[in-house]
């Protein structure tokens, strides 16, 4: 029965994550749902600002916090292992549903494209980040990623298998095209307002710092596996880079 209960508590978490996540991006494109980035109550300047630095502060410390390996070390003293990463993964939902509830839009125009070529191709972009987000977290397993790969194997009586460092598809050109695909949706739009850049530079910023703490962890759980990757392959962008004649951690 705890078992059981454990995996649907991990399917609830998943599919509130899901919902949450596409309404974001309506959110960030501005499609018709009813807030959006440039579509809200309105407050002065000042105000939003704050309220909207609080919000993005709040998501980034979440983050980072619970994603660290010190912490999960605490954290699963309480919480058991199985569910520690649909924990991760509500807590995570609940803080982006709370930005996405409470933001503050800040209409000040910023840049307006008006060429219709070139809206298009903003969109393309926009469109062609959420699919490389998408297509990444498959390749390094979507289901671990969120939770629901921990929780089944404990319903089942599997063992989890052992973290595993692999580099399929994408993350031979770049080491982390998930967020890559962010930063091309936060940046790509034919009307870039105050408040859509300050989301987009409060983002970007965090995925720096993310980053960085990411692969510190990665390099004391994988060794010089994960130095020799990050040697020859580029954090974001498929700059060409010098590859040893043997790659060891490419599958």
């Amino acid at each position: 029965m705890t078992a059981f209960l454990m995996f649907l508590y991990g399917l609830a978490s998943y599919a509130f994550f899901l919902g949450t996540f596409l309404y974001a991006i309506a959110f960030i494109g501005n499609l018709p749902v009813p807030r959006t980035i440039d579509v809200g109550p309105a407050s002065p300047a000042s105000q939003a600002l704050l309220v909207n630095l609080a919000l993005l502060a709040v998501f980034a410390v979440q983050h980072s916090v619970m994603a660290r390996r010190g912490f999960k070390r605490w954290w699963t003293r309480i919480v058991p292992e199985t569910i520690e990463r649909s924990t991760y993964v509500l807590a995570a939902t609940l803080a982006l549903a709370l930005l996405l509830w409470q933001w503050r839009p800040i209409p000040t125009l910023v840049w307006s494209v008006e060429a219709p070529a070139a809206v298009l191709a903003l969109d393309v972009v926009f469109w062609a980040g959420w699919v490389v987000l998408f297509v990444s977290t498959f390749l390094i397993n979507h289901f671990e990623l969120f939770g629901l790969r921990q929780v089944f194997a404990r319903l089942t009586g599997l063992a989890s298998p052992e973290p595993e460092f692999r580099t399929p598809l994408l993350y031979r050109h770049v080491r982390h095209p998930l967020y890559l695909g962010f930063m091309l949706a936060f940046w790509s739009t034919p009307r870039m307002t105050a408040g859509h850049l300050l989301f987009a530079l409060g983002c970007s910023a965090y995925i720096l710092i993310g980053i960085w703490f990411e692969e510190r962890d990665l390099v004391a759980q994988f060794g010089d596996r994960y130095r020799l990757y990050r040697e020859h392959v580029s954090m974001l962008l498929p700059w060409p880079r010098k590859r040893p004649a043997k790659y060891p951690v490419q599958r």
